[in-house]
């Protein structure tokens, strides 16, 4: 048998590169001295071979071995200084994860011998640990870089317009749910039931959870935990090898295929902000091992990390090779992996330069100006805690941003706090305070009841406070002010009065959600009525509180959903890419003219009235539409957070009439000519149409 053994390679592309011989080497280090390769039996277990790679070029160290073939399980070691007063922790008894891998055999298995420093030594994260951390690291896979037939089907780019995301987690979503095969897997996120349902619902896009490889925290599995959301990313290539159900990154391509075939897109959760290896005291895996001082933002000195993302540490997006490494990673997701998008946690994190954050920053220049990048979906999470870190609407213009201001102004009005009709105003018509500018459009704003984070939409009107109690964190965790309302009583209960109002009160959230403009978000399982006890931060609950709980599938609420996202298709007037600001429309009539009870238009005494419950728009088409319709009908929008009203109709000319479209009070669609006076009552949304 052959022994193995490194010969001159290519610089580029980083990774492991099959290609048909043999496999390139190439790993990135500007302070190591020495990168070597660990080469490991077919099954992984055993370490079989150290090849140094002997070439550089600048900071890339790379070399080629013939005969390697996909399949191939690798792992990096790094030498130079252990000096973390000085920002450098190499340690080269600690195996480490390639950051280009395109497959990861599992999961580090939590022991001492993770950590580059002796734990329980005087000396703390100075001291240095000589055990090798092999036997508890997963191994890096080589792949094979055969082109993915994604079908003939081009990429769908659904306009965002027409958009309407779906967040949904990899195995929540699915591991209940009747008729699903290899549930809490990509095969099973794409099996038909799946499928079925996301298609009946009529949302366009299903934006994932994080799927890139991730870790559980160690402090979780200590508790009996793990971390079910996945915000801990420690493989920014891999697809996470707990949702693939036949260890090939194939599954996620499939996946794929499938739900583009179905007419849905595919976006991703990811987590650039950060990596998984936490702070000092946290393991060396990755990064910190390779170059901790090029790839991590370090406190004055060296030691210390930069904790703008709460996590530990702050990946340094300042450095020229960590931003290429996150554009390489974006464009793999996009050409290999075949996905239409991506939303970015913290992703002011990314946008945060020495001197503060800028919509500039060099990160959103390259993403900018990329022929991939530029052509796909792109949403922020516009914040993180560090200085200056809420940055709503200050994206440049490419990007649309989650709006929490829209998910807390809904809730308050809904909930019948006092004078909150002038925010809802602002949040049902775009909000352009926040979005207007640099040439945004509308649909900037990805307008949310609720996510992943907090309450569900069942919890919202079921709850006052969380109830995190088996997070394993004295229920300190998780949001404090959920502007949420029980209706009296503290969960579940069998008050058929209790329960008749949280419906409505739902039924008139969702409709507020589906009829403004913006693009809407629904959390998986708020369409049938889904609840996590009171839990408003399951990151850790991998179980029936984390899961979608498809027993107890409230089916009428789940066909109310279905026809307000048809009622949205329908009627293009709700989904426009232009804000409102009462400019002549396409018609000739002002685009949004705000009525009062009795059609007369609001005054200044009327917005600044507080007890005002009722919120009546008039609403046309902005000219201007980069997507003209044909037929540019109005519609009146009437909300109604208070007690039973009487409202009169605005005139129209002899040959229209309005039609109501949708009363959420009543749960109906049918559509009836109005005249004169209409009856809206308490908890509801109006929707006429004029034609």
């Amino acid at each position: 048998m052959t022994l193995p053994c490194m010969t001159p390679g290519r610089a580029s592309p980083l990774g492991a590169t099959y290609d048909g011989a043999g496999v390139n080497f190439a790993v990135f280090s500007a302070h190591a001295t020495k990168i070597t390769v660990c080469l490991f039996t077919e099954d992984g277990s055993r370490e079989r071979h150290r090849l140094d790679l002997e070439q550089r070029d600048g900071d890339i160290w790379y070399g080629y071995v013939a005969g390697l073939a996909p399949g191939q399980h690798y792992g990096l070691r790094a030498d130079g200084p252990y000096a973390p007063e000085y920002g450098h922790r190499f340690n080269v008894n600690k195996l480490l994860l390639d950051p280009y891998a395109r497959q990861l055999t599992g999961h580090p298995v939590w022991d001492d011998a993770l950590m580059g420093y002796a734990v329980g030594d005087r000396d703390g994260d100075l001291s240095f640990d000589v055990r090798d951390s092999a036997p508890f690291m997963p191994r890096c896979v080589v792949d094979d870089p055969k082109p993915f037939d994604h079908g003939a089907t081009p990429p769908l780019r659904t306009p965002m317009t027409d958009t309407v995301i779906y967040e949904a987690h990899v195995k929540g979503l699915t591991q209940t749910m009747p008729g699903v095969t290899d549930a809490g897997t990509f095969a099973g996120l794409a099996s038909e039931p799946v499928l079925e349902h996301l298609s009946s619902l009529g949302v366009t896009a299903i934006e994932l959870l994080p799927a890139q490889a991730f870790i559980n925290d160690r402090f979780l599995v200590q508790k009996g935990l793990v971390n079910y959301w996945g915000y801990q990313t420690i493989g920014f290539f891999a697809p996470e090898p707990r949702y693939l159900s036949i260890g090939q990154i194939a599954d996620f391509q499939q996946m794929v295929r499938r739900f583009h075939a179905a007419g849905i897109e595919v976006l991703m959760d990811v987590v650039y902000n950060h990596s998984g290896e936490s702070d000092e005291l946290g393991p060396t895996l990755s990064f910190r091992g390779l170059d901790n001082a090029s790839y991590y933002r370090l406190a004055e000195g060296g030691r210390g990390y930069i904790n703008d993302t709460g996590t530990g540490n702050t990946l340094n997006v300042q450095h020229p090779m960590v931003r290429q490494m996150i554009l390489d990673s974006l464009r793999y997701w996009v050409e290999v992996m075949g996905v239409d998008g991506f939303r970015f946690d913290l992703c002011a994190t990314l946008g945060r330069t020495d001197s503060g954050f800028d919509p500039g920053a060099a990160i959103f220049k390259a993403i900018g100006r990329d022929p991939v990048l530029s052509e796909v979906k792109l949403i922020a999470e516009p914040w993180d805690i560090g200085p200056g870190g809420y940055q709503l609407g200050a994206f440049p213009p490419l990007f649309s941003e989650w709006n929490d201001k829209y998910r807390d102004g809904v809730r308050r009005f809904w909930r019948g706090d006092a004078g909150e009709a002038p925010a809802l105003a602002a949040y049902i018509t775009g909000s352009a305070a926040q979005f207007d500018h640099s040439g945004r459009a509308a649909t900037s704003s990805i307008n949310l009841l609720t996510a992943h984070d907090g309450f569900t939409l069942g919890d919202v009107v079921s709850y006052v406070g969380r109830h995190n109690h088996a997070n394993g964190e004295d229920n300190r965790d998780g949001h404090g002010e959920n502007y949420s309302d029980n209706m009296g009583v503290e969960g579940p209960t069998t008050d058929p009065d209790i329960i008749a109002a949280r419906a409505r009160r739902r039924r008139a959230m969702m409709a507020t959600l589906l009829v403004s403009q913006g693009t809407p978000m629904i959390l998986g399982g708020d369409e049938i009525g889904n609840s996590q006890s009171g839990n408003n931060n399951a990151y850790a609950q991998d179980n029936e509180t984390g899961w979608v709980n498809w027993a107890d599938l409230d089916t009428e609420f789940l066909h109310f959903a279905r026809r307000l996202v048809a009622l949205r298709q329908d009627l293009p007037v709700l989904r426009q890419d232009r804000f409102l600001h009462g400019q002549p429309s396409a018609d000739g009539v002002r685009d949004l003219i705000w009525r009062r009870e009795d059609a007369s238009e609001m005054t200044d005494g009327d917005w600044h009235d507080g007890d005002r419950k009722l919120l009546i728009a008039e609403v046309r088409m902005a000219a201007g539409q980069s997507r003209p319709t044909p037929d540019a009908h109005a519609a009146l929008l009437v909300f109604n957070s208070g007690t039973k009203a009487q409202i009169i109709l605005p005139d129209v000319e002899d040959d229209k009439q309005w039609w109501r479209r949708l009363d959420s009070g009543l749960a109906t669609f049918d559509e009836i000519a109005l005249n004169g006076t209409v009856t809206v009552g308490p908890s509801s949304v109006l929707v006429c149409e004029l034609k």
